[in-house]
């Protein structure tokens, strides 16, 4: 069960100042809960007690660093229950994808506890002239400071926590905005934090309104910001931060190629996945899927098929997989780009139909490309298909896209596999599956609108650390 209210956490203590940030249950749309909301004087409170922390931060040992980390491994096991629940109530997540979600919030932390004593430097030689004789070199890798984290509502446990766990192994202070519709997770991970040896004002988890959190953007003390959300916002805060380093995984709008060699049991079974898990809330769901023209007709029947036997219903019920959107808004703007693709000449396949926050898993085929279920990010349970008759048509159909974040590709010929590779503008290229498919540790994020840097906790790190180089003259 929810507790009536929930504290904010500053410089790593709770604060219950006020209940101003209702949280309603996505599938009922009732308020749930109520948040303390933090304004610009408590986010200046946060900044400066973290600056404090900087130095106690970066000279605690490895080893305790990699203990508090357990600690919160240990932690969430023992409340993956009470985490699942509030995803399935605060974002709308059907129960099964809840515990999910839970099961890789424990993965990010475990990872990053392994990488905590593994932050290494590396011996440089330097007499590569004769000027530079007697002379050698060594780097180590320091923390950049104070972090800024802004995380996103669709995975609100697991994208904080690949923020926050690199930010711990690191060494790093940080404040963490979660997003205002989503906030419990990063909430109770809070909590966790705040049983922890972590120096004080190591962390701050400040849900705010988004004029109240332009402090985490532009105040240079910050050295990094780090935000997961839309490209617009996205870019316009990288526009605003000045000096600090950016890091953004902002989205996609991320397309499958079903070669005619493709085994269709196992692509139908991959691609319903990924274009309908958590109702096609994630920046890597299946938007546009790519099938040769030898195999389409077959394809299409098959997915059909497969999403028509889609439950829609309560997130709370284990048959449950399509839930409600993150908002009415949402679905009722995403339902309008199905209408216009139909109105441009596109074929609705299977669903369409709306009531409420619930839109039913759709499928279309011969959508125009100049709309916006094409151009766009889709953001919901929403896929259109399409068909082509060369490869390499397809490669360009897939870059033709603003977006780069990821791609997925079934074939078994190696050399298109390796083509593909090659060839495509995105972050990942997945082999004989879906480009929804992410684990913890592997770098993760895009090109083009879909960001820039990447996260997956070492490289994450990297960010959020700066090299120093030493120098030692021997004669």
């Amino acid at each position: 069960m929810l507790k009536a209210a929930y504290p904010y956490y500053l410089a790593n203590e709770a604060v219950y100042a006020n209940t101003d940030l209702p949280v309603t249950d996505k599938y009922t749309g009732e308020i749930a809960t109520r948040v303390a909301l933090a304004d610009a004087s408590v986010i200046e409170l946060a900044i400066a007690a973290a600056v404090k922390a900087q130095e106690a931060m970066a000279r605690m040992p490895a080893y305790e660093r990699q203990q508090i980390l357990d600690h919160c491994v240990r932690r969430f096991r023992e409340r993956a229950d009470e985490l699942a629940e509030s995803l399935c109530i605060e974002a709308g997540k059907p129960i099964k994808d809840a515990r999910g979600e839970v099961t890789r919030l424990i993965d990010t932390f475990r990872i990053a506890s392994e990488e905590a004593t593994r932050m290494g430097g590396e011996t440089i030689p330097l007499d590569i002239s004769p000027r530079a004789k007697g002379y050698r070199g060594m780097s180590k890798r320091v923390p950049i400071g104070v972090c800024s984290f802004i995380s996103p509502f669709n995975f609100p446990l697991n994208l904080a926590a690949h923020k926050v766990a690199p930010a711990i192994a690191a060494g790093c202070p940080f404040i963490l905005k979660p997003a205002s519709l989503t906030p419990l997770g990063a909430l109770i991970m809070g909590e966790i934090l705040a049983e922890t040896s972590l120096p004080k004002g190591a962390f701050s988890v400040l849900p705010c309104s988004r004029d109240g959190a332009d402090l985490f953007t532009t105040d240079e003390r910050l050295k990094l910001l780090s935000f997961t959300g839309s490209p617009e916002v996205g870019w316009a805060l990288k526009a605003k931060a000045g000096k600090k380093k950016v890091v953004l995984e902002l989205g996609g709008n991320a397309a499958c190629i079903v070669d005619k060699d493709a085994d269709l049991d196992d692509a139908v079974t991959r691609i319903i996945f990924g274009a309908f898990y958590q109702s096609g809330q994630s920046c890597i769901s299946v938007q546009r899927i790519l099938a040769h023209q030898d195999i389409y007709d077959d394809l299409k029947a098959r997915l059909v098929a497969a999403t028509q036997k889609l439950v829609m219903g309560n997130p709370h019920d284990e048959s449950t997989f399509i839930g409600p959107m993150i908002s009415v808004k949402e679905a009722e703007r995403l339902q309008q780009w199905v209408t216009e693709a139909v109105i441009a000449g596109a074929k609705v396949l299977c669903g369409g139909n709306r009531e409420g926050a619930m839109l039913e898993a759709t499928l279309l085929e011969n959508v125009p490309a100049g709309c916006a279920l094409n151009q766009e990010e889709a953001f919901g349970p929403v896929a259109v298909l399409s068909a082509f008759e060369d490869f390499d048509d397809a490669l360009i159909e897939v870059n033709s896209s603003r977006f780069g974040l990821q791609a997925g590709i079934f074939t078994r010929d190696l050399y298109k596999a390796m083509k593909a590779w090659d060839t495509l503008e995105v972050g990942g290229v997945v082999i004989g599956d879906v480009p929804s498919w992410r684990v913890d540790h592997m770098p993760y994020g895009g090109v083009k609108d879909s960001g820039l840097g990447r996260e997956g906790i070492r490289y994450a790190m990297e960010d959020m650390t700066e090299i120093r180089l030493l120098v030692i003259r021997e004669a």
